[in-house]
Formats: structure tokens, sequence, C-alpha cells
């Protein structure tokens, strides 16, 4: 299956390019799934690593199959301090009346949604016996009208039978487009990416820029918080604050946007354009942007507008059916890592990489569009298998001998899964909170 990712995913980059770096994979790692989420580790990772090695000309790529799996999951390690629970307490899998659904309740006013809909206490106990009243496309439907975010869960067939399964199966893995031409050459080292991502796809594509010498800074309205995810996704990055409906806010992320040479941001479609930010408004205040953006459920259907996380297409897309199915278990099994938010990370990194390339060398200026939703097409696309493969057990040797002082503590974290002609990736930040710089570059 590796071999059938790499081809749709260099069908995608850059079919005649004839730079291709020589790649050795080393390693052997299978995570547990009805799925091959190692190989999919491998074949994303790898993307990104060539699409790097052609910008730069670097000869030699290495992946290591074992750290990618690791790479996949959480990658810091706390030295006399805890990392905070990624999930909220009533996140999770309830059953309905009718089956299975998700709710995804960390962010603060998804929880309010969800539990006013439901209109119970915020327990598990409590949420589960309401949860249990009600039929679950149902109940999907009254949380995402209260724009919180929930998927109720459905098979491979149903979702191949969906609307929004049938618009996404016709959607390139990456939808191209050429915008603009005008030539604006700029090393790896000397480009600004203008990060408006969160968790978790975006904030992985911008980690990888910046560990290769990318100027990354993240920006986030006043309200948003990811404590459980930021130690994880913040290395390399400066972390600014800006409110997009306060006129003087506006104004400081204009001028900003003007100097970047790539906007990445994880808006649902239309969101940024509700926000003044158009396309046309954004290449008129910068001209040269690289534009790459994801979005969960796709970029067409009647779902292409739904908030949406791994978690959450995993149940849409039949993955965690499948999973449960295989296993033979009496609850949804989903992927053992958020393997959709990070292969899209990587896919996005790589998509950045290549449209930066073009644009150095013959000046054509491209925009990027992937969603979790097209990733998980991909990851599906041979079919399930017999569930095999095992957790991995972590040794030092996996660890990377440098400290990284954190925001929150020392820390460590694993080892890098690639190397470049035989050179780790070099975040100049170590992880810190949210908003705690300036917003210039």
């Amino acid at each position: 299956m590796a071999d059938t990712f790499l081809s749709q995913i260099e069908a995608v980059l850059d079919p005649s390019d004839r730079s291709t770096p020589n790649v050795i994979v080393t390693g052997d790692a299978e995570l547990p799934s009805c799925f091959a989420v190692t190989d999919l580790a491998v074949s994303t990772m790898r993307a990104a690593a060539t699409q790097l090695a052609a910008l730069t000309g670097a000869r030699d790529v290495t992946v290591d199959r074992r750290l990618a799996s690791l790479w996949f999951d959480m990658t810091l390690r706390p030295q006399g301090w805890v990392l905070p629970d990624a999930w909220d307490a009533i996140a999770g899998v309830y059953q309905t009346a009718d089956g299975w659904i998700r709710l995804h309740t960390n962010a603060p006013h998804h929880r309010e949604a969800a539990l006013r809909v439901l209109d119970c206490a915020a327990d598990k106990q409590a949420v589960g016996a309401a949860v249990s009243r009600w039929h679950r496309s149902q109940l999907e439907d009254a949380v995402v009208s209260e724009e919180g975010a929930a998927a109720a869960m459905y098979s491979m067939a149903e979702w191949a039978a969906h609307p929004q399964g049938q618009a996404v199966a016709k959607d390139p893995l990456i939808a191209w487009e050429e915008v603009a031409e005008g030539m604006s050459k700029v090393a790896l080292q000397d480009l600004k990416v203008l990060d408006l991502t969160r968790v978790l796809a975006g904030p992985v594509a911008t980690r990888f820029l910046a560990g290769y010498g990318a100027r990354v800074l993240r920006i986030d309205p006043p309200w948003w918080n990811e404590p459980g995810v930021e130690p994880e996704v913040t290395l390399g990055k400066k972390r600014t604050g800006l409110d997009l409906t306060q006129p003087d806010d506006r104004q400081v992320f204009e001028g900003l946007l003007a100097q970047a040479d790539v906007l990445v941001h994880g808006y649902r479609p239309g969101a940024l354009t509700g926000l003044g930010y158009d396309p046309r408004r954004l290449r008129a205040i910068s001209p040269h942007i690289i534009d790459v953006s994801l979005c969960a459920y796709g970029l067409r259907g009647p779902w292409a507008g739904r908030r949406g996380f791994d978690s959450l297409v995993q149940m849409s897309c039949g993955i965690a059916h499948e999973g449960m199915i295989r296993k033979k278990s009496a609850h949804p099994v989903s992927l053992p890592v958020q393997a959709l938010d990070h292969a899209t990370g990587y896919l996005l990194a790589a998509a950045v990489l290549r449209a930066l390339r073009v644009r150095n060398q013959t000046g054509r200026i491209l925009s990027a569009r992937l969603s979790l939703a097209r990733t998980a097409e991909l990851l599906i696309s041979e079919g399930a298998r017999g569930f095999i493969g095992r957790d991995l057990t972590e040794t030092a040797n996996d660890l990377s001998e440098t400290k990284e002082m954190t925001s929150w503590g020392s820390a460590r974290r694993l080892r890098f899964p690639i190397l470049i002609d035989g050179a780790e990736p070099k975040w100049q930040l170590p992880a810190g909170k949210l908003r705690m710089d300036a917003p210039a570059w």
C-alpha cells in the first residue's frame, strides 16, 4: 500500500519533476489498525521531505519508519511537569438509539453547543443518558446547527453513497490553482509564513517548515486556546494574538500579510471571506502570496462548510466503523493516532514547498486546497485488511539528546524521522504558549 499511496501523492505534486532525490526508508514498525497507517505516515512525510530536497538541491532523504509512526502522535516528553489532557471531559463516542456518535467538545463553544442540544449536566453519565434518546443523524444535525462539532458513525458503504462522500471522492488530493504571475524569489531560510491554523494538521505543516528555516508567525484570536496540544505544535514558531473583527488588529494583520511569502490557513470554506479576506482581497494586499489551506469535509458538497476534526472525519467516512467490525469490538474503533491530521499536515508542507519552488523558478503563483476527508479517501483507497500491527514501545534511543526549554518547563522530544543529506531539522524556538510574542516578523 505504501507504493499506492506514494503514486497518488506524487501524481498531484509534480508528475513531470526530474529532481527527485535518492530516498531510503529505514526501520520497522506497523501501527495497529485495519488500515495502513504507518504506510500513510511514511508516504506523506516522504512527500514533504522530497519537495524540500528538490527546493534546496539536497541529494539524499532518509525516512525512519518507526520514528515516522511515533511522530504521528505526541512527540514531547516533559521533565518534571505533566502535559495537559488533550481531550475535554465529555468528549468522546456515545451510543444513540440507532448507532454511535462522537461529540468533539474541546473548544468551550463546541462544548456549550452540545450541552444546549442535550439539555443535560456536563458529565459523561448525564451526556450518555441524553444521547441515548436521540437518533444519530438527528443529533448530529442538531449539534451542527448549534455551531457545535459532532459526527455520527457511518460505514464506508454509507459514506460512499452519501452526497458528501461522493463529492469528496471527486476532489483531487491537492487542488491546485494558478492564480497569478510575478517573480518573487526567496530562499527557504528567508521564507515568511503566516500561520492561521489550529489543531492539528495546519500546525504540523508549519512546524515542519519551521524546522528547515522558515520564519513562522502564528496568529490566534484572544479567546482561542488548545492547551492539550500547544506544547506539541508551537515548536519553532513565534505566536501572537489578533482579533480580525477589530479595525486596529485588521490593520496589523494586513501589514504582516503584505510582508508574508506564504499564508497557511484552516478556516472553514467561506469563513475567511466572511471576515473580508476573500482570495482577491488577500492577493490585493500581498500579490505574490502562496495561499495554502485546508478544511475538514472537502472543497464542495453539502458539508463543505461543516466544522470538523480528525476524530469526527474518521466517524463520518467509515474508518471507525470498519475498525469496529474488523476488531470485533462493541464500540467504534478509531485509528491509533490522529493520522488524517498528521498526514494532511505533511501534504500541506509539501504543497507549500512545491509552490515555492515553482514561484522561484517560473514566477507562476499557485494556491493549494486540501481536506481531512480527502486524506481519509487516500487512506481507505485500497480498502481495509486484517487488524494487524502493535503499539510501539518507546526506548531511550528514540529521544533526542537535546533538551527543549518550553514555556511549561524542560522536556525532550522524539528524534525526527527525516534526515536530509544526513542532517536533522533545527528548530530555533522552543514550544511556547499562545499569544506570547508581538505581532511582528
